[in-house]
């Protein structure tokens, strides 16, 4: 179909803006419980699916769809297909196909499509990404290098200290008010609006001391944020990114440092020094046990040489492996019989 001439390029708005009306309802409803930034993905993604059923080459199909309807599993699996042909990764892949299915939901319960078509269309399966924690020794060095003492410096340093010792997720460390603070515990509120409190460790109850101490220097009076920037109102997530690589750069850490990284720290280091399984994932706020359990995989270097140190056999073999090195590089005339494991 060409969209060059004029009732071609009217037919072309139409079926744009009918399609948009819906998208721009559907997002509306979902900025009620969810953050900007699924917003905005979820926008982007719709985005890419509309311009494909709207494609001017659309050879495939007789005319231009004029509302949701038209989208069923054929299309879904086209539109797909030529995401990942263009070179889209697996793992946005996956996330524009999660957020189809949840438009797909809701134009289900709208009453506008009969069944979630979806749920018939398979993206490539994720790999299991490990976490990569910091080291802990390198991170207590890092945690323990001091600082110029401006109000900016004591800010970082407090939530450096709650990142790691409270295990928050970005959007909950910027989301703190005032009052979700008390002596030795810290309410949040994690995804999906659940609420969950944690303990505040000796640490970091002294870095936010002293915060609270130098707040008010860079506070707005009205403003309920625990952490605020040079503006005085409330402190951005890219903000927090931003200050953590300044941190790590200042700080001699020599690694790339985010957020996440530090709630990776948190759960595999306690982890391994508790074992409780459950009570990592109340601290971490996961749903299921399910997304825990990644931290218990260990890498397989680390696996092989903990069993070689350890298992009785692995070091008799370890042994038996060192003499026959031996004699492969030793004279003859200097093996004895007591060289011999037997």
């Amino acid at each position: 179909m060409s969209v060059t001439g004029d009732s071609d390029t009217r037919e072309y708005i139409a079926a744009e803006q009918a399609l948009d009306a819906i998208c721009q309802q559907f997002l509306g409803w979902l900025a009620s419980d969810s953050s900007p930034a699924t917003v905005s993905a979820y926008t982007q993604d719709l985005k890419s699916l509309t311009t494909f059923m709207l494609r001017p080459d659309r050879a495939d199909e007789a005319v231009l769809p004029i509302d949701w309807q038209a989208l069923d599993v054929p299309m879904l699996r086209r539109f797909l297909g030529a995401e990942r042909s263009r070179g889209l990764a697996p793992r946005s892949m996956a996330r524009r196909r999660a957020a189809i299915s949840r438009f797909c939901s809701w134009l289900v319960d709208q009453g506008i499509l009969a069944h979630n078509p979806a749920g018939l269309v398979q993206t490539p399966r994720l790999p299991d990404h490990l976490p990569r924690p910091v080291d802990i020794d390198s991170l207590s060095r890092f945690l323990d290098c001091p600082h110029d003492g401006t109000p900016l410096a004591i800010r970082d340093q407090a939530m450096l200290e709650l990142l790691y010792g409270s295990g928050l997720r970005l959007s909950e460390l910027v989301s703190l008010d005032l009052d979700m603070l008390e002596t030795r515990r810290l309410r949040v509120r994690g995804k999906g609006d659940k609420p969950r409190q944690l303990p505040i460790g000796s640490r970091a109850r002294q870095a936010l001391d002293a915060w609270l101490m130098v707040r008010g220097q860079l506070a707005s009076p009205d403003e309920t944020a625990l952490f605020v920037g040079q503006q005085g109102k409330r402190l951005g997530q890219r903000g927090v990114q931003l200050r953590l690589v300044t941190q790590a750069k200042q700080r001699g850490l020599p690694e790339h440092l985010h957020p996440h990284r530090l709630r990776h720290s948190f759960a595999s280091h306690l982890l391994e020094s508790s074992g409780d399984l459950r009570a990592v994932q109340e601290l971490l706020g996961h749903a299921h046990l399910s997304t825990t359990q990644i931290y218990t995989r260990l890498d397989w270097q680390q696996l092989a040489s903990a069993y070689d140190q350890a298992h009785p056999r692995a070091r008799r073999q370890r042994q038996t492996e060192t003499v026959t090195d031996a004699r492969l590089t030793t004279p003859a005339a200097f093996t004895s019989r007591e060289d011999d494991p037997q």
